[in-house]
């Protein structure tokens, strides 16, 4: 870390509702030189959405447009280009806040940011409300107590490797359900968990939406979509 540079900040915004965002997060957030998020191709970006009422006017902004593929190779790239960026900010003295839904280590795509600026910046992360905490919330449905064995399994997976991570849990939390949500369900009636499962559409948020997962239609769910399942109910 080279002394005098600008702090990197690594900030969880939570899951939709602003009123979840934390008085940390607020505090950094106000404070920033630069204001930098993900961005997605049509250029929209959630966790600037949720920050809106916060980021101060006039502040340098900096979207991150991340390729939404199944390659690694197009991430990567938009990884490094705004990691290069965000290097020169921060040698110029800039404070940088990167945004982030939900948790900035909980799927978040600042890790990647900090895996390549860690070494040479200093960098602070402000935890925030997971996806997972605001759709337990939602429903109810208490995932973990006592002996419990709670898996949170990336929908992204193929279906042998669902079916193993499915099969020795006491609850699940799928995440990253999208276009992947039609063998999601299949792999839960196979093993006879369908009926126990709950699907959840942009949690906390203006447009959130809440059933059960045989209720839902035939179609991808929305990106920001979690599962929750759980074998057996908490006595």
């Amino acid at each position: 870390m080279v002394a005098g540079t600008g702090i990197l900040y690594g900030v969880g915004v939570g899951p939709g509702d602003p009123q979840l965002l934390t008085l940390k997060a607020c505090e950094i957030i106000r404070a920033a030189d630069v204001m930098a998020y993900p961005v997605n191709g049509a250029g929209d970006s959630r966790s600037r959405e949720i920050a809106s009422d916060v980021i101060p006017e006039g502040v340098s902004e900096l979207p991150v447009p991340i390729p939404m593929k199944v390659e690694r190779e197009p991430a990567r790239a938009a990884y490094d280009a705004a990691a290069g960026t965000i290097s020169e900010h921060l040698h110029a003295g800039r404070n940088v806040a990167y945004l982030c839904v939900g948790d900035p280590l909980f799927y978040g795509s600042f890790m990647y940011l900090a895996a390549r600026l860690g070494r040479d910046h200093e960098i602070e992360v402000v935890p925030g409300v997971t996806s997972l905490s605001a759709c337990t919330a939602r429903t109810h449905v208490s995932l973990a107590g006592r002996n419990d064995v709670l898996c949170v399994v990336p929908a992204t997976l193929d279906r042998d490797a669902l079916k193993t991570a499915l099969a020795g849990a006491d609850a699940v939390a799928i995440v990253k359900v999208g276009r992947h949500f039609e063998k999601v369900r299949d792999v839960l009636r196979a093993l006879g968990l369908a009926d126990r499962a709950t699907i959840l559409e942009g949690a906390t948020g203006e447009r959130e939406r809440v059933i059960a997962l045989e209720d839902a239609p035939e179609k991808d769910a929305p990106y920001f979509s979690t599962i929750l399942v759980r074998r057996s109910e908490l006595l």
